[in-house]
């Protein structure tokens, strides 16, 4: 699977969206990624998961528990676990927004452990799963994602394997540029806060 046939996954879901777009960092773009359209799709889920889990595995080598942050990382990292017969496990946000592992998620000496997100741009909630991990026995080995929006230049705190790598453009809410700024902000991700 390549970027292209990555992409045409999203358009066939209705999921790469154009117009002016407030992303989960705070910063805007022209293109907006509606990855719980394609992730409501189990098959097609199942189809992106697969391709990724070949170039894990041939880096990686043997995962025994995948895990991402909450909300984006629970579907691609249910697939990812599923397809690499390892355990799924998710961090939430607690009260003060920090990423913490509850729900009796537990991780032993020997795991070998994937940090699995959708889509990747600033690479905030991944280093706040690498953080999040610090606090747990096993190794954690890297990580993966669907789309690297960021196209390899967000500091996720590990290594990251992605099945595709985009360069779509992202701006300052204070820099825009005037053919963006004409067009009325929305705001269809799922952080809260930025």
């Amino acid at each position: 699977m390549n970027q292209d046939d990555v992409l045409n996954a999203f358009r066939e879901a209705d999921a790469l969206l154009e117009g002016h777009f407030i992303l989960s960092s705070g910063r805007r773009s022209p293109v907006f990624l509606q990855k719980a359209l394609v992730f409501a799709q189990p098959k097609v889920s199942e189809k992106l998961c697969a391709a990724l889990a070949k170039q894990v595995t041939e880096k990686f080598g043997k995962i025994t528990v995948v895990t991402g942050p909450a909300v984006g990382g629970i579907i691609p990292g249910y697939e990812m676990a599923r397809q690499l017969g390892a355990r799924a496990m998710f961090a939430e946000r607690d009260e003060d927004d920090v990423l913490i592992y509850k729900r009796g998620f537990e991780f032993n000496e020997d795991d070998r452990i994937l940090i699995m997100e959708d889509i990747v741009t600033t690479g905030k909630s991944f280093r706040e799963t690498v953080e999040a991990l610090k606090a747990f026995p096993g190794e954690m080995l890297g990580g993966a994602c669907i789309i690297d929006r960021s196209n390899g230049k967000a500091d996720v705190g590990c290594d990251l394997l992605a099945l595709a790598r985009v360069d779509f453009p992202d701006y300052d809410p204070n820099d825009l540029p005037p053919e963006l700024a004409k067009l009325e902000p929305v705001k269809p991700g799922s952080r809260r806060k930025f």
